[in-house]
Formats: structure tokens, sequence, C-alpha cells
């Protein structure tokens, strides 16, 4: 596996309409990216054990191919990961045939009552659906906390304005055995929203697919997050990594944790 930086020439990425980890990407994913939910994994377990009941249920949003699935289930919680892509959700179902899957937004699903919630690898900053803004971000935050348990956890990072690349555009690439992605990525909208353009080529048979996705995302500053967890009631840890992985930059993880005795919501917080 290898990667490296492209020519920093410019272009503007491709304003096709976003479209969510189809087949290829969910293959290159898996393959190429999964070591940010492995690394994190562990650290998760450690802040769990102490508040999670054994067989206790875990939300995992955005659960891609399943990899937090997979160690979750395996230290012996009710696992639930929800996803929109369908191939993703493919990978995972095999990966961890312990949890249970759904297809949905985390928008739009119906949160059961849990002891923990997590969500790695900037699931919230995704505008798959158009609807994804900073109201819908306190609106989940509202719904995460009537789901959890008292002393429940919600754990989760958010991408930041400092993720956009510095001069505004950036790109680069990486390639692993029968697949290679190259990606371009730009700051949009006063740096408010990151662009990511992705083309994929993966080995098929004899040749090579070539696939291209546009990604969008809402970037969040820390303290707007932060603010709006502790209306919801939660009470709120920042960090900039889990455990050894630490976080690249613009990246902040969230460790919030819904009071044993819960206090009033603050103003703005119904």
């Amino acid at each position: 596996m290898r990667s490296g930086g492209a020519p920093a020439r410019r272009r503007r990425p491709g304003g096709r309409r976003p479209a969510g980890y189809g087949e290829d990407l969910a293959h290159v994913h898996d393959a190429g990216f999964s070591d940010f939910a492995e690394r994190a994994a562990p650290f998760l377990l450690a802040q769990l054990r102490p508040l999670v009941p054994e067989g206790g249920r875990v939300v995992d949003l955005g659960c891609g191919s399943g990899r937090l699935a997979f160690h979750l289930a395996r230290a012996g919680y009710a696992v639930l990961g929800v996803d929109r892509s369908a191939a993703l959700l493919a990978l995972a179902r095999r990966r961890a045939p312990g949890a249970t899957f759904r297809r949905a937004s985390f928008l739009d699903l119906e949160l059961p009552p849990c002891h923990a919630v997590v969500a790695l690898g900037e699931v919230f900053n995704y505008r798959f659906d158009p609807r994804v803004d900073a109201a819908a971000l306190r609106r989940l935050f509202r719904r995460v906390y009537r789901a959890l348990s008292p002393g429940g956890l919600f754990a989760f990072d958010v991408a930041g304005p400092a993720r956009a690349p510095r001069s505004g555009f950036a790109a680069g690439w990486k390639m692993g055995d029968g697949w290679a992605v190259l990606f371009e990525k730009e700051a949009r909208r006063s740096g408010r929203t990151l662009a990511r353009r992705v083309v994929t080529f993966r080995r098929v048979g004899r040749s090579y697919r070539r696939s291209e996705e546009l990604h969008l995302l809402r970037l969040y500053p820390e303290a707007e997050v932060r603010a709006a967890l502790e209306r919801a009631g939660f009470e709120v840890r920042m960090r900039r990594g889990y455990g050894a992985l630490r976080l690249g930059r613009g990246l902040a993880a969230f460790l919030a944790r819904k009071p044993l005795r819960p206090a009033p919501l603050r103003p703005g917080g119904a």
C-alpha cells in the first residue's frame, strides 16, 4: 500500500450530485481506510466497560463496513449498526454477524433505548442528505439524550473549518492491492463546506473499473458543537484523539455523558 501527494493543479471538484459509498468506494474504504476504527476501538471499549452492562445496547451510527461493530459485538454488547450505504452494510453484515444492521439516515432513525451511541469518522458532517445542518445536529443531540439511559455515553468526532485545506484546495492519492483512489478537496462557502471528489479504480477480473463520487461535508466549529451538547443536557469532554490514535487537523472527538440525574435543559435546548 502506498500513498502520496498529487500535483497541486487547481481543479474544481465536479458538480455531480452527492452520492454515498457505492460498491467500489465501499471496498476501497474498507481495504485502505479502516485503520481509524480499528485503532479507536480499544479506547472506546475502555470507556464503555464501566458504563454499559454486558448485553447492553450500543448504537453505531455511520457504522460503515462494521469494523467497530465487530469489536463491540465481540465485547458482549447488543449492537445496532446504522448506515446509508447498502454496499458498506453488506460488508458489515459479513464481518459482524452477531450485530444487527439497518439502512437509514441518522436524521430519520428512531433511536431505541440504549446505553451508548457512537459515531466515528466525521459521520455527522456528511451531507448525503441535504437536510444536514447545524439545526439538524442539535435535534439529533436531543434525540440521543432521550434515548440514552442515565449515565450513558455519546462518543463521536466532528470535522471543523480547519479540516479544509489551508490553500483552499488539495489533492492526493492512495493505492493498495487491486485498487487505487485519487481525491481532490476544496473549501466552499467561506470554509463552512468541504467538497471531496473521489475517483476509484478497482480491479474486476482482468481490468480496472472506474467510479467517481462527490462528497460534501458541513464543517462545524468545536465551540458550536460543545454548546449544542450542553444545551441538550450532556456533560462534555473534548479530546484530540481516541487513546493512542491522534486525530488529524480540524478533527475533534467528543465524549458526552448523560448525567445520572439529568439537569433541566438550558435555554435554547428545547
